[in-house]
């Protein structure tokens, strides 16, 4: 069992997950995948979130994709999304993931009830903690508001950081607040904070960040890398990042980085997603075929 977080940092990317045409993942497209992207310059991945669709899966599914990721990749470089809006099924997910030796859960806030006071969402992650127990597993936050709907400020990060720091140790904003991020640095010592946008690794050192956490990673992390370890021109790598980055999230993400992902594969079964998302318009796929040359040129 592994278990230890100090090693996560970096350039993390939020690996997707293909299906087949009944809502089921495709492990072995999924392990080729994940292997791709630790080969091709991430340190990291983030399994089961936003992008790989993780709330639109059975709690069935997630523990198949999770204990496959653990037997078949180097665990220490996984971080595991667990977080639902029930703390029970948060809790033993979470202790599943701490079984098979994950060293970090990735956990949005209870998400159901808003308006949430900042009272009930120290309250869910104290009761989270105890149902933990001597689990080793570390705890990072997950900000999303815009999905989620409730935003983890900078004085409740403060408590878990001085309440729970055997447990509470980073935070993932996808929020797009680089302010916000460098807030909890200047507030928070010793606390990973990893922005949601690879644009943001030029300046990722000095503002104090443990790197970034990334859908569009997934395609663009052999230049991210390069950026992060300070190889090649700093700003023709930032410009040519961003212009990538600008174009992928101009479409709807998750399918976009699938998309690619399966054009670089062959392997059209990266084209499904699950209900409510949709698949891409004709209009979008080839706005897709066009960053895919690209790509391909770099």
């Amino acid at each position: 069992m592994t278990n230890i977080d100090e090693n996560l940092g970096g350039i993390i990317a939020a690996v997707p997950t293909p299906f087949d045409g009944k809502n089921q993942p495709l492990l072995d497209e999924f392990i080729s995948h994940c292997h791709w992207a630790l080969n091709n310059g991430c340190d990291g991945l983030n399994i089961l979130g936003t992008t790989g669709e993780a709330n639109s899966q059975s709690v069935a599914n997630r523990q198949a994709i999770m204990k496959v990721a653990a037997e078949k990749l180097d665990v220490s470089k996984l971080m595991v999304g667990t977080g639902l809006s029930d703390l029970a099924t948060t809790a033993d997910l979470t202790l599943f993931a701490n079984d098979l030796g994950y060293p970090v859960a990735l956990i949005l806030p209870p998400f159901y009830y808003n308006p949430i006071s900042e009272q009930g969402i120290i309250d869910y992650f104290s009761a989270l903690d105890k149902q933990l127990g001597y689990a080793e597993i570390k705890i990072y936050l997950y900000n999303f508001p815009a999905l989620s709907g409730v935003k983890f400020s900078v004085e409740v990060i403060k408590q878990f950081a001085q309440k729970m720091p055997h447990r509470i140790a980073g935070i993932k904003d996808s929020s797009g607040d680089i302010a916000y991020c460098q807030e909890i640095v200047k507030a928070v010592p010793n606390f990973k904070v990893f922005p949601s946008n690879e644009i943001s690794v030029a300046e990722a050192k000095q503002n104090g960040f443990a790197g970034c956490i990334s859908g569009s990673v997934n395609v663009t992390a052999p230049l991210a890398t390069k950026l992060w370890n300070g190889v090649g021109n700093k700003v023709e790598l930032s410009e040519k990042i961003a212009e990538l980055r600008t174009e992928i999230a101009s479409l709807p993400l998750i399918q976009a980085v699938k998309y690619l992902v399966g054009l670089r594969e062959n392997n059209s079964n990266w084209n499904s997603v699950i209900p409510p998302l949709v698949g891409l318009s004709e209009v979008q796929i080839q706005q897709v075929e066009t960053i895919s040359k690209k790509l391909k040129q770099l």
